[in-house]
């Protein structure tokens, strides 16, 4: 029976609540969402701020968002992810990790591919994360590629040359034979513009995301 999910999302940029809000807008969600882009910086920025230290803030905020009564929590952030030790929870609260259907999607093509990132600090987490999934589903052969100085034009607010920075980067790709996919949820409606005008799929994190949840979690249609 379809029934109506209160699910809390925890992520580091408040640009995501609009991504996920606009994708699941055809489902009865009530969504609880929770911002903190204050780890990161902290962690880019704070040589005393200890690894440990970040992981206990992650928990903190997971811990948080289950006292909150939510059927699901949602993290939208791969670094966050990274973070994540479930060991140290005690929450019987299912948590739905963003690039896992990504990386689902990703495998399931089984041939070489291009993942495109614009956060340098996000590579080495969701890549170590993607082998780490692949090795229980067929295995992975991925090249990176990073769109220099595209992260901090989002992190200013300048999102129209953020996305153009990207949709540059595709349209250099044209002739790629490759599958390509975009890493990171900031990504997406560059991707979606350039699929839209171009017909080449693009890969995204959200896609593959909408179509688990609303599988795994019976979503009813609003």
């Amino acid at each position: 029976m379809f029934m109506k999910k209160k699910i809390g999302c925890l992520h580091a940029h408040y640009s995501n609540v609009e991504y996920i809000e606009k994708a699941f807008s055809k489902f009865e969600i009530d969504w609880l969402h929770f911002v903190d882009p204050g780890l990161m910086h902290r962690m880019a920025s704070d040589q005393t701020f200890t690894f440990s230290d970040a992981q206990k803030r992650v928990k903190d905020q997971v811990e948080w968002i289950a006292a909150s009564k939510v059927d699901v929590i949602l993290i939208t952030c791969t670094n966050y992810i990274a973070l994540l030790n479930e060991k140290q929870l005690s929450l019987s609260t299912p948590i739905i990790k963003i690039d896992e259907p990504y990386f689902e999607q990703i495998c399931q093509l089984q041939q070489p591919q291009v993942m495109l990132f614009t956060n340098p600090a996000t590579v080495e987490g969701t890549v170590k994360r993607l082998h780490e999934y692949a090795r229980n589903h067929g295995g992975v052969d991925v090249e990176i590629i990073i769109i220099d100085h595209a992260f901090e034009l989002i992190m200013q607010g300048l999102s129209d040359k953020y996305n153009q920075e990207i949709m540059n980067c595709l349209q250099q790709l044209t002739n790629e034979k490759r599958p390509i996919s975009v890493a990171q949820l900031s990504m997406v409606n560059a991707a979606m513009s350039y699929e839209h005008q171009t017909g080449n799929v693009i890969v995204n994190p959200l896609q593959a995301l909408v179509d688990f949840m609303a599988s795994r979690l019976e979503l009813s249609v609003s």
